[in-house]
């Protein structure tokens, strides 16, 4: 049996490093494919749009990576106002696809759900390919949701493909808007939902 990864929150000299990863890990799925077509440029492209939201996150959310750095999440507290310089930021690392980009941004905010208060919502969660399959996403939601209980507090994400929804799922999520409608063939991204659990009582188990 593998031993718990062990978790610690990000710095922002880690920024880097969980942008890349975020790209390496997202770099094939269906809609980075969309939103670049050609591997090469999506490649050289995605760590600089993901770092645009990591360097966010570390003003306004929290950063947690598995010490080996194979792993991250990437959580931002709503509501939050947007990056600065964004459109000029995401028209340099986007280049000539920056309309796709910016097609994805307004699904994403049309599907939010701004309307039910604060939460946290997950950005990204990724892990490395060569570290996929063991348990790693899995702990670092874990290791957030276990604070967000404490705090009664929900937690929103959109799932990237069916794998991912049913991990989300597993742990408590539920749809909660219909899939995006953007214009490419392949998974849809899932709006999800999360409602703290329920926190046991210290005298559950005393007779009354």
């Amino acid at each position: 049996m593998n031993s718990p990864p062990t978790i610690r929150t990000a710095s922002v000299t880690d920024a880097a490093t969980v942008a890349y990863v975020v790209a390496t890990a997202f770099h094939s799925l269906d809609v980075c494919q969309w939103l670049i077509p050609d591997p090469r440029e999506r490649a050289a492209r995605l760590s600089d749009y993901f770092r645009i939201i990591t360097d966010h996150a570390f003003r306004q959310g929290t950063v947690h990576v598995t010490t080996d750095l194979n792993a991250v999440a990437v959580w931002l507290s709503c509501p939050f106002p947007d990056p600065a310089g964004y459109d000029t930021r995401l028209a340099a690392a986007c280049g000539p696809w920056t309309a796709r980009f910016q097609n994805l941004d307004e699904q994403m905010y049309q599907a939010h759900p701004h309307d039910r208060g604060p939460h946290d919502y997950l950005a990204f969660l990724a892990v490395m390919p060569s570290a996929q399959g063991k348990g790693l996403g899995s702990a670092l939601v874990e290791h957030h949701h276990a604070g967000l209980d404490r705090q009664r507090r929900p937690a929103y994400l959109e799932a990237s493909n069916a794998r991912s929804r049913k991990l989300y799922d597993r742990a408590g999520y539920r749809d909660c808007a219909p899939p995006l409608d953007l214009p490419y063939q392949g998974e849809s991204l899932f709006p999800m939902w999360r409602e703290p659990a329920r926190q046991s009582s210290p005298h559950a188990d005393r007779a009354s």
